[in-house]
């Protein structure tokens, strides 16, 4: 992926959340400079169970770490569950970063990856490869209004995810 200057990488894990894979978990997650911890807005006990895996993720990697609370779904507005402000919320307490996404749309996925780029670039901090504080109170939310033209409905014929 690209972002000014530079070319940045990333190596996806997706666990899914998914018991057969716990044991594997914590060896992700020692390594990982990002956790994307994606919740369904249409299943109140998806959004509860997001605790659990920030602070899998928390007890793994301390702060050390950029965490993106995802509400997934959000083309099912009509069979929400969990509100934006919900997911707002709980994101500020967790420490984390905010973002709705359609994966069956495409709908802010590129707009995530852009964030996860961001923050990692954020991480590095100064020359001297110190890393740039933030608050540890203050989570950020995406916004449509911050997306523009990058978190625009995919291009026909299927997601935006991956083009």
């Amino acid at each position: 992926m690209y972002l000014e200057d530079r070319t940045v990488r990333l190596q996806l894990w997706d666990t899914a959340g998914q018991e057969r894979f716990r044991s594997l978990i914590p060896a992700y997650i020692r390594d990982s400079a990002v956790a994307v911890c994606v919740y369904d807005i249409t299943d109140r006990q998806s959004f509860a169970s997001t605790k659990h895996w920030v602070d899998e993720v928390r007890s793994e990697r301390g702060d050390d770490v950029v965490v993106v609370l995802v509400g997934n779904k959000a083309d099912l507005g009509a069979e929400r569950a969990v509100s934006v402000e919900e997911g707002e919320a709980k994101a500020q307490e967790l420490r984390a970063l905010f973002i709705e996404t359609s994966a069956k749309s495409g709908l802010n996925v590129k707009a995530l990856f852009r964030k996860v780029v961001q923050a990692l670039v954020d991480l590095e901090g100064d020359a001297g490869g110190e890393p740039e504080a933030a608050p540890a109170d203050q989570g950020t939310t995406i916004s449509a209004e911050q997306l523009g033209a990058g978190g625009a409905a995919p291009a026909a014929g299927g997601s935006s995810c991956c083009s």
